[in-house]
């Protein structure tokens, strides 16, 4: 299945009907016919279609006039609560417009939604808004109701089967559910973040894969429908050009609506240059951990304590302790298999009622201690900081502790252990960004800093389809579980400053900081960037004029990119929060920036500059060091110079600017690195 992308509506409806593009699609078919090959037509909210062709055929679509891009219908994956307190927004903190929260209407691009949900309740809601056209079309024994207001599929039914939409719907707007816990951990309530707010579910992904030609209908229905935000935890693991992209493609007409993307970042962490997440008219954003840490722990027959990462639930029997055997000594497979307790190595007669030890780090042990009959598995993992639920009393450990674990199993000829159930925790280095979390740089336009900010997405509970099983090898059924991504960090979407000495990776890893909902909703000033401003930027990203005007969707009029001549200054143009620029190492550099803002604070404010910059490698000027408003939505421009002597090879420094009125602190990055093979 490839995609043509075609750019925006017509003004005239019947250009951009399905017999349109059936006409088009002929003309570059060599054998089947159009109605044959067509497998979607998008003409709601943006022009194009999905049809199964050759690769010949699709370079014939490619030559066609009024065709903006074709592209292989790539398959996504799935980015696979006290996160809110965490961040700020407790449940004493009121909206400032209860009206207005449940005015909103959040569309769900997922794996569907589980409509009976506690957390989906309509209790206290009145009808949907007036501006809501969507429909409730779930399928066979799918009800909506003044909470869930909308469904959309296309699969038989919109009933979540695998619990990720159902997870990342009551993230961002479940309603508050007393009394819930993960078999008795994390207890509380679980909610939303604006749990007054609509749902409109659109299910994508029939398990953790789903087809960009699913999801491109998915935002032209959305759009249509009337949704204000979008929020898709789906992504690809490496970053594409915008208009091979459906998600960048898709995001951008629902800009030019004024509905707002907000996209996970990633999974592909913790390699530089991985973040999927690249447009800038997408929100990316980027997991971190929260204050509360779920850990296990094993007691060995020595009286020592060892610590690791589990979310366990099965006690074992309290006082007594269990013979201990390594995967080796229980195997009829070659050692290195053996150890590491890989599928069908371990012997059923040796195992059984033990506890076994694997030295291996994906996960496998686990699964094939529960086949044989194990009573708990001590594993080594690579992840110093993710839980998995186990489907048994089992617990994964990091190299110390692992090589702890091992020392003590060969210093006596009766090694045993008993492993206690998992706790919560409280952890003060929070918020720090996690290990999976998809990284910077941007590799198709590096002056966009990438992922904009980092949100809880570490072990956030939240709802669950219970007609799905926790997991491959864990059939319980519950209403309610942790899940771990940049899945569970998206729905959480101002930034409050993180610290690069427990991120490595800096701005990489976090972008403008970790998320502070509470201080968001009275920013003092803001960057505002219009449809216009994108478009030289698409020009420097390579896009013709031809490929613009379609994106545009004005008929009467051609976009002209500016010379060259013009356009010696980089995409850092534009008028993004951040300022990010890539240079060349050990030479000098000198780069400006050119910003807008927008007052929205108090009408008559003076805001002054101030750069923190914990590098010498840098100096930052600021033209002028005020700005004076007399009234809101008025608007001021200032210019940012950066110089430097020269950078090593695969460095990055930074500083922040700090527009400060008394009130309102207003901070954005500015990140300076050098190429690197990303």
């Amino acid at each position: 299945v490839y995609i043509v992308y075609m750019g925006s509506i017509s003004e005239e409806y019947s250009l951009t009907s399905e017999s349109y593009h059936i006409d088009i699609l002929q003309q570059a078919l060599q054998g089947s016919t159009a109605k044959e090959s067509l497998v979607r037509s998008y003409r709601k909210s943006f022009n194009g279609f999905a049809a199964r062709l050759t690769e010949k055929e699709s370079e014939n679509l490619k030559s066609m006039k009024g065709v903006v891009s074709v592209f292989p219908s790539r398959t996504l994956e799935l980015q696979t609560t006290r996160s809110w307190d965490f961040i700020g927004l407790t449940e004493s903190v009121a909206p400032i417009n209860s009206s207005a929260e449940s005015n909103l209407i959040i569309g769900v691009i997922d794996s569907g939604i589980w409509p009976e949900s506690p957390s989906f309740n309509d209790y206290g809601l009145g009808p949907p808004p007036k501006k809501w056209k969507g429909v409730c079309n779930g399928g066979k024994n799918f009800t909506c109701n003044n909470k869930l207001i909308g469904a959309r599929t296309v699969f038989v039914s919109a009933l979540d089967e695998i619990g990720h939409g159902t997870h990342t719907a009551s993230t961002a707007a479940g309603r508050i559910v007393d009394h819930t816990s993960f078999y008795g951990l994390a207890e509380g309530s679980a909610r939303g973040g604006v749990p007054s707010a609509r749902i409109a579910a659109y299910k994508v992904c029939g398990d953790s894969q789903c087809q960009e030609s699913d999801i491109l209908a998915a935002f032209d229905d959305a759009i249509d429908d009337g949704v204000d935000l979008i929020t898709v935890s789906i992504g690809g693991s490496r970053a594409v050009h915008m208009y091979l992209d459906s998600i960048a493609i898709a995001s951008f007409h629902a800009m030019q609506k004024g509905i707002l993307t907000v996209q996970s970042a990633g999974n592909s962490g913790s390699d530089g240059g991985t973040v999927a997440s690249v447009a800038p008219w997408l929100f990316s954003v980027a997991a971190s951990t929260t204050d509360r840490r779920i850990l296990d722990k094993v007691v060995l027959g020595n009286g020592k304590l060892l610590v690791g990462n589990s979310i366990n639930t099965f006690g074992l029997k309290k006082g007594y302790m269990y013979p201990l055997v390594f995967g080796k000594q229980a195997s009829h497979c070659s050692e290195s298999s053996a150890k590491s307790c890989l599928s069908d190595c371990l012997d059923a007669e040796l195992v059984k009622g033990k506890i076994v030890v694997c030295d291996n780090v994906d996960g496998t042990g686990v699964s094939e201690g529960l086949k044989v009959g194990a009573v708990g598995v001590l594993a080594r993992t690579s992840d110093d900081d993710i839980s998995h639920i186990s489907p048994m009393a089992a617990i994964e450990f990091k190299t110390h502790e692992f090589e702890a674990l091992l020392s003590y199993l060969n210093s006596t000829k009766a090694p045993k252990a008993t492993i206690l159930k998992s706790e919560s925790i409280n952890d003060t280095a929070a918020p720090v960004v996690v290990s999976f979390s998809s990284r910077g740089p941007n590799t198709i336009a590096s002056d966009i800093l990438k992922p904009d900010i980092a949100a809880p997405g570490l072990n956030i509970l939240a709802a669950f389809s219970p007609d799905a099983p926790i997991s491959d090898y864990d059939t319980r059924k519950v209403n309610y579980t942790f899940l771990s991504g940049t899945s569970m960090a998206c729905p959480h979407v101002a930034a409050r400053p993180m610290n690069p000495s427990q991120n490595p990776d800096s701005e990489f890893a976090y972008g403008s900081g970790h998320l502070d909902p509470v201080k968001a909703t009275n920013p003092g000033l803001v960057y505002e960037t219009t449809q216009d401003e994108y478009l030289p930027f698409l020009c420097k990203l390579g896009y013709t004029n031809q490929q613009i005007t379609a994106i545009m969707g004005d008929n009467k009029t051609t976009f002209s990119c500016p010379k060259k001549s013009n356009t010696s200054s980089s995409p850092n143009d534009l008028n993004y929060p951040s300022m990010s620029v890539s240079v060349n190492p050990d030479k000098p550099f000198s780069v400006n920036f050119s910003r807008t803002v927008t007052n929205v604070g108090v009408a008559k404010s003076t805001y002054t500059a101030k750069v923190v910059s914990g590098s010498k490698s840098i100096k930052v000027r600021v033209s002028p060091i005020s700005l004076s408003f007399m009234s809101l939505n008025e608007k001021k421009t200032f210019s940012v110079n950066v110089v430097g002597k020269g950078l090593s090879a695969s460095s990055l420094v930074s500083a922040a600017l700090v527009w400060f009125d008394g009130v309102h602190t207003v901070r954005s990055p500015v990140v300076v690195y050098t190429s690197s093979d990303y």
